[in-house]
């Protein structure tokens, strides 16, 4: 539980990072570049035990943390994408998201 939670904080601090620039349209790009990478460093101080105590432990296959942050990633970026950047949502983007869930689900649906 505890790699789950910090990969979904570490997700929140690389949204930001990624996507929080784009509601400043005027900032010089180097600004925003400087501002990303600070955010970022947050991320990976998160995001680095989250894949060592999920991988180390034996809970978890390298896999199989790399597609549950992309769901996560995509959770986190919904939300995001709504209630920061004001965008709506599209039945398309709905249905690409529901996909990659998917993904998510089969990699730890065993088929033995």
């Amino acid at each position: 539980m505890r790699t789950v939670l910090l990969l979904f904080v570490s997700n929140i601090f690389m949204t930001f990072a990624w996507y929080g620039h784009l509601k400043f349209k005027n900032v010089p790009l180097w600004k925003a570049i400087l501002v990303s990478w600070s955010i970022a460093f947050f991320e990976y101080c998160l995001m680095v035990p989250a894949n060592r105590l999920g991988y180390l432990n034996g809970q978890f296959t390298a896999s199989q943390l790399k597609v549950m942050q992309e769901g996560i990633t995509l959770l986190v970026f919904i939300g995001f994408a709504v209630l920061y950047l004001r965008e709506q949502i599209k039945w398309n983007y709905i249905v690409s998201f529901f996909f990659i869930l998917c993904a998510v689900f089969f990699a730890f649906r065993r088929f033995d």
